[in-house]
């Protein structure tokens, strides 16, 4: 009968003891689970965001850069030897300007041809202009990325300026380039997430 009771006794403990020891190992189990599948996403600093912009834009195909030609800029032009005036008109300020062999080699007219077709609306009309561009062709430059910011569902955001490049372009050329009028940097707004462990380009608005 002692031996009963005391068999009793000492056995429940030990299976008490045995659960409890269970019990801490599963504990353990799901917290090292747990703590794998919230690991954290890889650090994504300025300059490896605006080095995934960048090779995005070296995959894509080089282009000319689109250059506004104003008045200032047409009379640039004619100094440079890019066109010469070819025709006139009886209103005085409507011109035909035909694109020169050093012309034909610096630009391209969106028309296809090699005529500048100017036709501002008055004598004193400075704000006409004409769209030409580049022969030369280049890649976009991603410049200045901003620090990247937390955004929805563990993706990253990031500011930053793309740059037309006047690679290879004529100093003349370059400097019709710089005047007023053109636009030759503006923001964007580049999108990043993980996929296999490493961030990369999502999309680019």
């Amino acid at each position: 009968m002692i031996r009963t009771i005391l068999s009793v006794f000492y056995g429940g403990k030990v299976k008490q003891t045995l659960n409890l020891k269970t019990f801490a190992v599963a504990v353990a189990l799901g917290a090292g689970l747990l703590l794998s599948g919230c690991k954290s996403a890889p650090e994504l600093t300025a300059t490896q965001a605006q080095t995934l912009i960048q090779a995005k834009y070296d995959q894509t195909p080089p282009v000319g850069a689109n250059i506004t030609v104003d008045d200032l800029g047409m009379r640039q032009g004619i100094s440079a030897k890019y066109w010469n005036k070819t025709k006139g008109y009886p209103n005085g300020f409507w011109a035909d300007f035909t694109l020169t062999d050093d012309g034909k080699k610096a630009v391209k007219l969106a028309n296809g041809g090699s005529v500048i077709e100017w036709r501002p609306e008055s004598q004193t009309d400075k704000n006409f202009s004409v769209v030409m561009t580049t022969v030369a062709a280049n890649h976009l430059k991603a410049k200045d990325a901003q620090d990247p910011q937390d955004d929805v569902a563990g993706t990253k955001t990031a500011i930053y300026n793309e740059a037309v490049s006047l690679d290879g372009v004529p100093g003349p050329l370059q400097d019709i380039a710089h005047n007023p009028g053109n636009k030759l940097s503006s923001k964007h707004t580049a999108s990043f997430s993980v996929d296999g462990g490493a961030w990369k380009l999502q999309s680019i608005n």
